[in-house]
């Protein structure tokens, strides 16, 4: 594992538990959905996490998007860091959660909890997924309304692919206008989800991608395994790819 040293440029602070950071660092070159590591010197030891890429390969500054979690000596760390300050990055990129690994399908869906979502704004920030798939649905659920960042983002897309373009907010911890309330395996198992962005989960014209919570990302390929969609692998093309992400 090469390390080498990045500068923060930015770091925005979107709530009190909510940040993001912008870092130039050389790295090596990467595929949109692949994560890095990033690390500092804490107390005489080294303390790294892997984190994914949110802004697309070639694109400088780096940008991550965090949760500090409460027990999380990295992320509590990194949250204090201003601009100037270093930080250390992995040179070269890991991960296979990537557009390379899924197959053809008509329909892309991409279903997120949280940070989660990061991998997703990378890929959809290429030309990749707009090649290849007729319409792409675009999922978030978070805690509360302040934890929908990069709207400017998604209404980008929304605005270049105005009938190729679905988004969907889920928010848990209060009413939005626009957002669906619950969890997302509800809203498949249920077929409010599907009913909210007009489009169907169908083994013959959708591939699945979910990043994020271990149990929504669980609980979700199972309720998807009962209509019909299968997990991806090489070996055996499927519907269904997955990334654990928390």
């Amino acid at each position: 594992m090469q390390w080498i040293e990045g500068k923060i440029v930015e770091n925005i602070h979107w709530t009190e538990n909510l940040f993001s950071l912008k870092i130039t660092a050389d790295i090596d070159n990467f595929t949109a959905g692949q994560f890095t590591s990033l690390a500092l010197d804490i107390n005489g030891e080294r303390v790294a996490r892997p984190y994914s890429y949110l802004n697309a390969p070639g694109q400088q500054p780096l940008e991550f998007f965090f949760y500090t979690a409460t027990n999380g000596v990295l992320s509590n760390a990194l949250v204090r860091l201003n601009s100037g300050a270093s930080v250390w990055v992995r040179k070269e990129a890991n991960g296979f959660f990537t557009l390379d690994e899924v197959p053809a399908a008509q329909d892309l869906w991409m279903l997120a909890t949280g940070t989660g979502i990061a991998p997703f704004f990378s890929m959809l920030s290429t030309d990749t997924p707009w090649q290849r798939f007729a319409h792409i649905i675009l999922v978030h659920a978070v805690r509360t309304a302040a934890d929908l960042r990069y709207q400017e983002l998604i209404a980008q897309y929304a605005q270049q692919y105005p009938s190729r373009f679905s988004f969907q907010s889920f928010v848990s911890r209060e009413q939005v206008a626009n957002s669906l309330a619950g969890r997302i395996p509800i809203a498949v198992q249920n077929g409010s989800l599907e009913q909210a962005v007009a489009h169907k989960f169908h083994p013959e014209q959708s591939h699945v991608m979910l990043c994020g919570n271990p149990d929504m990302v669980k609980e979700t390929v199972e309720i998807l395994r009962q209509r019909g969609l299968r997990k991806n692998r090489r070996r055996t093309p499927g519907h269904i790819t997955v990334e654990n992400y928390w």
